[in-house]
């Protein structure tokens, strides 16, 4: 692809480094915000640079939130003692979207997968376990993606904690396996939530 333009040529280099955007696309892109108010792209920037520069993580839960502990951790109407666990905020946003789960979460950051070299030290276990053995959880529920490295991701908690005073559950199998919770429709994610079985269970079936 030839461009007339350096400028136009780093612009389109850089968009088209996003998940799903070929070069064809980004072109597309860049040449629509050329065609808008600068005003316009202006907010743009500002807006991603924002949010590059000032976003957090919440310290309790691993959430992305504009404060050190995000608003649903901060809730005085969320239940504390139940933590739903779940493998990053694109699953928060769609369990959220299902208002069935009144508790707050913890956001592992992945999943244990060997092959990527994804260990358990890499994601955020250690922090989920400390909450647990400080006594104030009263249930942990598992809304990992039915997959394989999901399964082992939830075993592995499950490991950990054994022996505490702890519940554990994971979500019905109203999520075929093998898909993403983030590509659930809400009422299935919903129902799943509401109907989810004791964690002991789903090992043995």
């Amino acid at each position: 692809m030839e461009f007339s333009s350096k400028l136009l040529e780093k612009a389109v280099g850089e968009v088209s480094q996003l998940p799903g955007i070929g070069k064809r696309t980004a072109l597309r892109l860049v040449l629509h915000l050329l065609r808008q108010p600068k005003e316009q792209t202006q907010g743009l920037t500002t807006a991603l640079s924002a949010m590059r520069n000032d976003l957090k993580f919440c310290k309790s839960c691993h959430n992305l939130s504009d404060v050190d502990i995000c608003e649903i951790c901060s809730s005085v109407l969320r239940d504390k003692e139940i933590i739903c666990v779940v493998e990053d905020i694109r699953d928060v946003m769609a369990i959220e979207n299902t208002a069935s789960h009144k508790g707050i979460y913890h956001v592992l950051g992945g999943k244990i997968s060997p092959i990527d070299g994804v260990g358990p030290h890499d994601l955020n276990i250690v922090t989920l376990v400390e909450k647990v053995k400080a006594g104030h959880v009263k249930e942990l529920i598992f809304a990992l993606s039915s997959t394989m490295e999901g399964d082992t991701t939830n075993f592995y908690i499950f490991k950990q904690i054994q022996g505490l005073e702890v519940k554990t559950s994971t979500i019905a199998r109203g999520i075929s396996v093998g898909d993403e919770l983030e590509y659930a429709d809400e009422i299935t994610l919903g129902r799943s939530i509401l109907n989810r079985i004791p964690f002991e269970a789903s090992l043995k079936q």
